[in-house]
């Protein structure tokens, strides 16, 4: 009754596995080649038997798992529209909006096959590597993961992180926001810093965080003119420009020349009154398309890299292990040779001595037809023993026996080296064929990214 049993709970475990495979491949058919190869990529290093982390387990060597996404963070004072950018950029309504301080926590907006909400382990669960976080206290109260549907734009490879309005005075926040905020801005891939024009952009708090980003960052962080159309007539949004501008300068970390801050503005397309403001948030949807392409080619490079890396540490194991299998085999050798020196050495002697003190009809006597053979191959060595002194007859033995003790004693100092068991030297010699493989797979996709952007002629050139 258990085989019956055991076969159904093995075949429904095949078909669940079949299952999730037509799913996964009908989930790779709506994709697009960014996202394929980032799917692709992570692929490998998790796959079950021989990815890229599993083979950097068997070498000791940590192999951490790229992340098929980019973190955007928004920075920003309170109502400087960072919430409503986001839901602008999905298309849906996700984060709550207003003049209030409607966000306080950190709220990471993903892409996901159904609506839901993650509280902070869940969070953690979904994202390993905010796991950190748990060491700033109260964070993991007021940390959230809105899930959407949306495949607007570029979400499906966008993961952002909206962060609680900053403000200054007695404002009282329940965690440690400045570092929080820089622990996030280290991690993230992105930053956009929204200035508003009402007043709030010259917030001391905001302007103190970006200035310590900036210090190891500056390549991260975009500064954005958020509400333009809010700002009034042209001159008072240059006026604003002229006092965000100063006030950064005024910091010695910002103090520097050829400030870009594109005016931004959500654009209404229910609004009767037109604006002569420029709407320069297109820029910030191709500064996150930049990212991508960037991470995209740094996640191939990162494969290529971890690929040879694993590869030559596979190979040099294989290597050690193989002549330390030919050390092996010349102490077996050796050892071999030294036991059977010191077993036929006293066998011999004794046959010689035997024979030496027989004669021919006692030996016939004895082994009938086979005493003349013996007698034949022994006699030459039986009359070496009669050469020798009859008072030399005991220390000779004495010597013979001393050095067969000898070599027998020598045969056991040549201990076997530690090499690799069957099934192990099977596993690496299989994982060094999986790395040359996804080397080779790397070129493949790598020549399906440039195929997006370089035409086939000159591709083929």
């Amino acid at each position: 009754m258990v085989e019956p049993n055991l076969r159904q709970r093995s075949s429904k475990a095949k078909d669940k596995e079949h299952i999730r495979e037509i799913s996964n491949n009908i989930d790779k058919a709506f994709l697009d080649t960014n996202e394929r190869i980032i799917a692709d990529i992570a692929s490998f290093y998790t796959l079950k038997d021989y990815g890229l982390c599993k083979i950097g387990e068997m070498v000791d060597h940590e192999i951490p798992t790229p992340r098929r996404k980019i973190t955007v963070l928004l920075l920003g004072n309170h109502s400087a529209g960072k919430s409503s950018f986001i839901n602008w950029y999905i298309e849906q309504t996700i984060l709550k909006t207003g003049v209030a301080i409607e966000t306080q926590g950190f709220s990471f907006v993903t892409s996901g096959k159904k609506r839901d909400t993650l509280k902070g382990l869940a969070t953690l669960q979904l994202y390993p590597h905010l796991k950190p976080l748990q060491e700033f206290p109260g964070v993991m109260d007021f940390l959230t993961t809105e899930i959407s549907t949306s495949r607007s734009k570029k979400f499906n490879m966008v993961t952002f992180v909206d962060t609680p309005g900053l403000v200054d005075g007695d404002m009282h926040y329940p965690f440690d926001v400045n570092n929080t905020l820089l622990w996030l801005g280290e991690m993230a891939d992105l930053v956009f810093v929204f200035f508003d024009p009402m007043g709030q952009a010259l917030c001391k708090r905001t302007l103190t965080i970006v200035e310590k980003m900036w210090a190891s960052h500056s390549e991260k962080i975009r500064l954005y003119l958020a509400k333009a159309d809010e700002a009034g007539s042209e001159t008072d949004r240059q006026k604003v420009l002229m006092q965000i501008v100063q006030e950064l300068c005024k910091r010695p970390g910002l103090n520097r020349s050829g400030f870009d801050m594109p005016t931004i503005y959500l654009p209404d397309i229910m609004a009767t009154k037109p604006t002569r403001c420029a709407n320069q948030i297109e820029e910030a949807c191709i500064e996150i398309s930049k990212c991508i392409d960037q991470t995209v080619q740094n996640a191939l490079n990162t494969l290529e890299n971890d690929s040879e890396l694993l590869r030559e540490k596979v190979e040099n194991i294989l290597s050690l292990d193989a002549q330390a299998r030919e050390r092996n085999l010349k102490r077996k050798v050796r050892g071999v040779g030294l036991s059977c020196l010191g077993i036929i050495l006293p066998l011999s002697l004794l046959t010689m001595i035997i024979v030496a003190n027989s004669t021919e009809q006692a030996m016939e006597r004895h082994l009938g037809y086979l005493s003349i053979y013996i007698h034949q191959f022994v006699m030459p060595i039986a009359a070496f023993w009669q050469l020798i002194p009859q008072e030399y007859h005991l220390q000779f033995i004495l010597l013979c026996v001393g050095f067969s003790a000898c070599c027998l004693i020598l045969s056991r100092c040549f201990p076997l080296e530690k090499v690799l068991v069957p099934r192990e030297l099977k596993s690496f010699k299989m994982a060094s064929e999986v790395l040359k493989d996804t080397i080779a797979q790397k070129k493949t996709m790598y020549s399906a990214y440039l195929r997006q952007s370089v035409s086939e002629e000159d591709f083929r050139q």
